[in-house]
C-alpha cells in the first residue's frame, strides 16, 4: 500500500469514526441510547411504522440489542409491535411516540435532509454512488474471509 492509500485510508476511517461519533454524541443529547435512536430513526424514515427485519437492516443492529432497545421503547409507551401475517412484526409509534420522535428522529432527518438540499444534485449523486460503490466492492472482498482463531 503506498503512503497515499494509507493516509486516505486514515482518513477515511477518521471521517468514519468522527460521524458515528457525531450521531452517538446527538442521540445522548437527545436522551437515548444509540440503539433505540436507530430504531426510532429507522421507523421514522419509513413513514412511522415500519417491519422488525426492516429495522435490523437500516439501523445495523444486532438482534439481541435491537431487540432490547425496542422493549425499553414500548416500556416508554413510544412504540407498540403487531403482527404482521404470521410470525413478522411491525414497529408502530404510538401518540405520545409521535411526539418523541419528531423531537428526536424527525430532527435528525430535517438536519440530514437539509444538507443534501444545500449540495448540488451531482454532489449527491456522487457521493451516494461512490459510498454504494465502497459498500459493494467491501462485501464482495469480504464475502470468502473466514475467522481465523
Amino acid at each position: 500500500m503506498t503512503r497515499t492509500t494509507q493516509e486516505r485510508l486514515n482518513r477515511f476511517n477518521y471521517l468514519l469514526g468522527e460521524t458515528e461519533a457525531a450521531y452517538h454524541e446527538l442521540s445522548l443529547k437527545m436522551g437515548y441510547p444509540d440503539s433505540a435512536m436507530k430504531v426510532l430513526y429507522a421507523i421514522c424514515d419509513n413513514g412511522g411504522s415500519c417491519p422488525l427485519r426492516t429495522i435490523r437492516r437500516r439501523s445495523g443492529l444486532s438482534k439481541q440489542t435491537m431487540n432490547s432497545a425496542i422493549r425499553k421503547l414500548e416500556a416508554e409507551d413510544v412504540l407498540q409491535l403487531e403482527l404482521d401475517g404470521g410470525r413478522a412484526k411491525n414497529a408502530h409509534l404510538t401518540a405520545h411516540g409521535q411526539t418523541v420522535a419528531e423531537a428526536t428522529a424527525m430532527r435528525i432527518l430535517r438536519i440530514e435532509k437539509d444538507i443534501f438540499a444545500c449540495w448540488s444534485e451531482e454532489e449527491v449523486e456522487t457521493y451516494l454512488r461512490l459510498t454504494e460503490r465502497y459498500l459493494a466492492d467491501f462485501k464482495e472482498r469480504t464475502a470468502q474471509l473466514k475467522r481465523k482463531v
